[in-house]
């Protein structure tokens, strides 16, 4: 205690130093603990995107690239799957609800989304929590709409208000004689579905109804918005599935049926094992990040050997007093050891107080912005290893000048340099 005593008052009495050294640690671990906060919210964020759905069924591709198209809005589908292989699907006897998707137009730089009302009955995120509505409801008419809480944020959208699809995503070309009205809008989610328009199945079918190959009909073929309505308008195919099954157990059969399926190629994937996938591939970037925010807590360590070193100079009359007064070598480095990890367990306490501030202030706008929620919560396994790792390299950074302290010589100590 004693020691412990004496380092601190040697800390104090160079605080200006001390308090410096110690906010370059809290900076850099500050920044490492927030890349691992990062890390692990945007993966519970993706995961929690498609929360509650069992099987993701579309077209035979990758699973990735399925996960990606149809619950990320990210790229497009290789090819579709029928309305009569979706039925049969439906049919199942283990199926306990399942939710056509079909994806391909857009609206000014948004994808639209075409699928029932038990979307937004059956949709979950955030650990389970259903959709809800800032305004409006669900699409009673044929041309309804309802739009994500970022289309109506980004287009200035309020209900009753008209809205015109695009073919294709890229694309010129305009259902400008089939305009749907903005019916609903739903609250923040923090998912792609603030970035989507969502119409019925069959109002997808409508305005493609006198479209070929990518072309609308001539004038006088052209089919008018209220010709269509008396129209059957079942869907010839569409682009995925979300399923949800009766017991858990019931999971893998069904995804080999579907696999499996005799009729078209058709792929199941389970949402958790797409996203371990996707994860992988991204892995490097992680581990590029991680070694990055590393080198800067490298950096600050090595700036607090530096000062260590930097303070032999001034504190060697005091070191030889130390010896004179009955101080071991072993305590002399004792003693600037204690110094260093006490600078660096304070520094990496600190960052993690920064951070907890950093969080409480930011969150709701990373959520807003990005839709990125990050927990607040105790520190976990990882985080205090991290912690201990910082403390620890403290330690070790200021081993290298305590051992040339402790080799100094009383007499080295007690001269005078001129």
């Amino acid at each position: 205690m004693s020691l412990m005593r004496l380092a601190f008052l040697s800390l104090l009495n160079r605080r200006v130093t001390a308090l410096l050294t110690a906010a370059a640690i809290a900076l850099s671990t500050c920044l490492l603990l927030g890349v691992e906060t990062v890390r692990t919210g945007a993966k519970a964020s993706f995961a929690d995107t498609v929360s509650g759905t069992d099987l993701i069924v579309g077209a035979r591709s990758g699973s990735v690239q399925l996960l990606l198209y149809s619950v990320f809005r990210i790229g497009d589908a290789t090819a579709n799957l029928t309305w009569e292989s979706y039925e049969e699907i439906a049919a199942r006897p283990e199926v306990d609800w399942i939710v056509p998707l079909s994806l391909g137009d857009s609206h000014r730089g948004f994808r639209v989304l075409g699928t029932t009302g038990e979307y937004f009955e059956r949709y979950r995120y955030r650990g389970g929590r259903p959709l809800g509505f800032a305004a409006g409801a669900p699409f009673d008419d044929l041309f309804d709409a309802v739009i994500g809480a970022e289309v109506a944020e980004t287009l200035g959208y309020v209900l009753g208000d008209e809205i015109v699809v695009a073919h294709g995503l890229a694309s010129f070309s305009e259902h400008g004689d089939k305009p749907f009205r903005v019916a609903g809008i739903l609250e923040r989610t923090g998912t792609p579905v603030d970035r989507t328009v969502h119409v019925s199945l069959r109002a997808i079918e409508a305005i493609h109804v006198d479209w070929t190959r990518g072309a609308q009909a001539p004038e006088g073929a052209r089919v008018s918005a209220d010709e269509v309505r008396a129209m059957d308008l079942r869907p010839q195919a569409i682009t995925a599935a979300l399923v949800g099954v009766k017991s858990r157990l019931q999971i893998f059969g069904l995804q080999r049926w579907i696999n499996e399926y005799p009729q078209e190629p058709l792929l199941a994937v389970l949402p958790g094992v797409a996203l371990q996938e996707l994860w992988a591939i991204v892995g490097v970037a992680e581990t590029a990040l991680v070694a990055v925010s590393g080198m800067v807590v490298a950096t600050a360590l090595i700036g607090l050997a530096a000062m260590v070193f930097a303070g032999l100079d001034a504190r060697r009359r005091e070191m030889a007093i130390l010896r004179a007064v009955g101080a071991r070598p072993s305590t002399i480095l004792g003693l600037l050891v204690l110094e260093a990890t006490m600078l660096s367990l304070a520094g990496a306490l600190a960052g993690l107080g920064l951070l907890y501030a950093l969080l409480l202030i930011a969150r709701p706008w990373i959520d807003s912005a990005w839709g990125l929620w990050l927990p607040v919560s105790a520190p976990g396994a990882r985080e205090l290893a991290l912690l201990a790792a910082v403390a620890a390299a403290g330690a070790l950074a200021g081993l290298p000048p305590a051992i040339r302290a402790w080799r100094m010589s009383l007499a080295d100590g007690m001269t005078i340099r001129t």
